[in-house]
């Protein structure tokens, strides 16, 4: 795949009457944690061409002219009857604006979150448009007879399906994408997006869970043949695969016996982003998130979270030198509610003085609570490194939980069998890697040459390590094998807690490999590597990886060894 193909709308009939119109960037857009792998993606509308005309979600700002020139090349918009929305936000508004003017006779169908959104974000309070709450249906003509079914979270409470009964495809907006650009329009060879699918759900759908099981109990009596998200390769191939998939890693997520509530509120969307950083952090450690949009839930589902939940983390946009009226209210819910034993967490976005973050932390720490992270103050967007911070922020709160369940329980000898897997032994090593403005290193025991041809090793990667994020098919990074008698440095160095966004690499010496990530100058050599596969092994990830490069920086050196008493933990 180019990264320096320009940006382009591709169109393709999927089924009768029905076409698809994917506005596609080939590298990455935004800086929202699920895009951080980099593989571009695709922002897929739909058009319906019965008797009635109907346009399903036209893309963002990025698209507006390319996608428009494109639909207008292919139909008369003043034809068009309906554009239909899966979800509202300030980005696809600029599209639907400039289409307003070419199209002023459109009819909008939106969920009622959306029609109070829509209006709100295109500045038009006599907008028309038919709300779909759930019963409604919307007749084409020639057997395209649309029903509706709103799956609203906290992220997106507008959140809107579409089925189309005569093509029996279902448009999913959010649900089922995957942030991945190419030519393929379906998923033939599925298995190859299952890695793709894995991530965009457990940035976007894991703190949701919840919600999810919900919206996946609607749509599944439904006769579907065809998924149509919004992002990414449609779902026909692996649809049985993907829907089972949803509901097992759901499962997963509600069945945690600990659990974060992440309460926030965004005014432009960058607390929201700030959110779903620290809910991946908390998720990827094995730790349930509730989250809830405080704009969108009443006040006693928080308490109901509140009281339930392990721990809390609350986020706040400030707005005229204050936390708005939908914090103050759960910040009071807190206050008299949570008991002074949950870790607390602190957050927000800001454009000039932040002082919404300021006045939780101080309220929360006068009243005795503890915080599991340093508060977060972010000024605007945020940007790759801040998204870092938050999630290895988010890892952290995770792990304190977790350690403080293990004081309570009471504490096991190891079984003959556990001692007998410790005395497996592995060469001592540190991976390093480096994407954009994001690095990360962790020292790794639990790695092996796994081919000749090509050469290739794997290497046991912990869900909850701040390097897991770097290691990703197509990724590249580094293995830097330890010397014996040199190793204990840098042993102490990286087995020592970081701060959320800490450098990983200061006061160490390294050299920058020719895959861009550092080499340890210290080592005995090290091998640059390209991520291949993985696989899901428990508590890990199974990485499979080519070797590109090598360098043996000292010839007389011995392999340092890591030995185990216990094969349960490190």
């Amino acid at each position: 795949m180019s990264k320096t193909k320009p940006r382009d709308v591709q169109i393709l009939p999927i089924a009768t009457d029905t076409t698809i119109i994917r506005s596609r960037s080939w590298t990455r857009l935004r800086f929202e944690i699920e895009y951080a792998l980099s593989k571009g993606t695709t922002a897929n509308s739909y058009l319906i061409k019965a008797d009635k005309i109907a346009l399903i979600d036209p893309p963002g700002e990025t698209f507006t002219e390319k996608y428009l020139d494109a639909l207008q090349e292919r139909i008369d918009v003043t034809k068009i009857d309906y554009v239909i929305i899966g979800h509202v936000n300030p980005n696809r508004a600029v599209t639907l604006k400039a289409l307003l003017e070419v199209a002023p006779q459109v009819k909008f169908v939106a969920s009622n979150p959306g029609a109070i959104n829509l209006r709100k974000a295109l500045e038009n309070e006599d907008l028309p448009i038919m709300v779909m709450k759930g019963e409604e249906t919307l007749d084409l003509g020639k057997g395209h007879n649309l029903e509706f079914i709103p799956t609203p979270n906290p992220r997106y409470p507008d959140h809107l399906c579409t089925y189309d009964s005569q093509t029996e495809i279902l448009y999913t907006d959010k649900l089922f994408g995957a942030h991945i650009c190419g030519d393929q329009v379906f998923d033939e060879g599925w298995k190859i997006f299952v890695e793709d699918r894995r991530y965009y759900y457990d940035c976007l759908m894991a703190p949701h869970a919840r919600q999810v099981e919900t919206a996946l109990e609607k749509i599944d009596d439904l006769p579907v043949r065809l998924y149509a998200p919004n992002h990414g390769p449609l779902v026909r191939e692996g649809l049985i695969d993907i829907t089972d998939a949803y509901h097992e890693w759901s499962k997963q997520q509600t069945k945690q016996d600990t659990n974060v509530a992440l309460i926030y509120a965004s005014a432009y969307g960058n607390t929201a982003t700030l959110a779903q950083a620290i809910a991946r952090g908390i998720t990827k450690a094995g730790v349930a998130v509730e989250s809830i949009n405080c704009e969108a839930v009443e006040p006693e589902e928080i308490k109901i979270a509140v009281e339930k939940a392990s721990g809390f983390v609350i986020g706040s946009p400030t707005l005229g030198g204050h936390a708005p009226t939908q914090i103050q209210t759960a910040l009071g819910i807190i206050l008299s509610t949570a008991a002074k034993s949950k870790p607390a967490g602190v957050f927000g976005s800001f454009g000039w003085s932040g002082e919404a973050v300021d006045i939780l932390e101080s309220k929360l720490k006068d009243a005795g609570f503890r915080f599991g992270f340093e508060p977060i103050r972010v000024k605007f967007k945020p940007d790759e490194k801040t998204l870092q911070m938050c999630e290895e922020a988010g890892v952290d709160f995770a792990q304190s939980l977790k350690k403080a369940k293990k004081v309570k329980a009471p504490t096991q000898p190891s079984t003959s069998v556990e001692q007998a897997v410790g005395r497996i032994i592995g060469s001592l090593c540190v991976v390093t890697a480096k994407q954009g403005d994001v690095s990360s290193a962790m020292l790794a025991s639990w790695v092996s040459q796994a081919s000749f041809n090509p050469p290739g090793l794997t290497i046991a990667v912990a869900k909850d390590r701040a390097l897991e994020s770097l290691m990703h098919s197509g990724s590249g990074f580094v293995l830097n094998v330890l010397k014996e008698g040199g190793h204990l440095g840098m042993m102490k160095h990286f087995l020592k807690p970081f701060s959320p966004g800490e450098d990983r690499f200061a006061g160490i010496e390294t050299e920058e490999a020719s895959n861009g990530s550092p080499a340890l100058a210290d080592a005995l050599a090290y091998v640059e590597c390209s991520v291949n596969s993985r696989m899901e092994c428990g508590d890990h990830w199974l990485v499979y990886a080519t070797v590109d490069n090598g360098k043996v920086l000292n010839n007389e050196g011995l392999t340092a060894v890591h030995y185990r008493k216990t094969g349960t933990h490190y």
